[in-house]
């Protein structure tokens, strides 16, 4: 059989610089096999909030990052024309397989990656959230971190273990160095200044400064 019609989604993630494989649902190919029935969505929830959220737009799991693409704009369509919610999970299945840098291939792997794809395919497009938005996170810098960081950087202390960005156990950077990074942003990095408070700014930096390497 030939490969199904691809969502627009697939059309909105080139034009970004993404570069997905054609997902041949009906022929039953792919990067590594199509998506499972058997998933478990709560898991995929918990490793899109520490791996993607980061990096990744989408309501539902409050996340506001803008390395990637947005998800909830590049599903809307899609979900709105009645594609199959199996049709767009084999989509994001195949998009973490695939490298596309700054994001690495297999970020998460087997039954972890099933659990991610089926979760943003029920959620992207639909809104709704359950976490805090920043505003509501005061000045706990841990808080703050695990919330807009954990899922692009390794910080022993947050038990995060992205890979994205530089590995701050190793960098050990200075609270002025965080400080700048954050509030600026570079290379794939963001500028949080007008998302985070300076006082949020502050916490957080302290927070890394005063635990990165222990």
């Amino acid at each position: 059989m030939g490969p199904v019609r691809l969502p627009a989604v697939r059309r909105g993630l080139i034009g970004v610089g993404a570069a997905l494989a054609a997902v041949l649902v009906a022929a039953g190919c792919g990067t590594g096999g199509i998506a499972s029935k058997h998933t478990d969505q709560a898991n995929g929830q918990k490793l899109f909030t520490a791996k993607c959220a980061g990096c990744h737009t989408l309501a539902a799991a409050n996340a506001q990052g803008t390395v990637g693409p947005n998800l909830d704009d590049a599903f809307a369509a899609d979900k709105a024309q009645g594609f199959k919610e199996s049709t767009i999970q084999n989509v994001v299945l195949d998009q973490i397989r695939l490298a596309n840098p700054p994001m690495p291939a297999n970020l998460v792997k087997g039954q972890d990656a099933q659990d991610v794809a089926a979760y943003v395919a029920a959620v992207a497009g639909q809104g709704g959230t359950s976490a805090k938005p920043p505003s509501q996170l005061g000045t706990n810098g841990k808080a703050i971190f695990t919330t807009e960081c954990s899922s692009c950087h390794t910080l022993k202390a947050a038990g995060s273990t992205g890979t994205v960005g530089p590995n701050l156990d190793q960098l050990k950077p200075s609270d002025a160095v965080v400080q700048r990074q954050v509030t600026n942003g570079g290379a794939v990095m963001p500028a949080f200044r007008t998302k985070l408070s300076s006082a949020q700014i502050a916490a957080v930096a302290t927070f890394v400064s005063s635990s990165a390497g222990k």
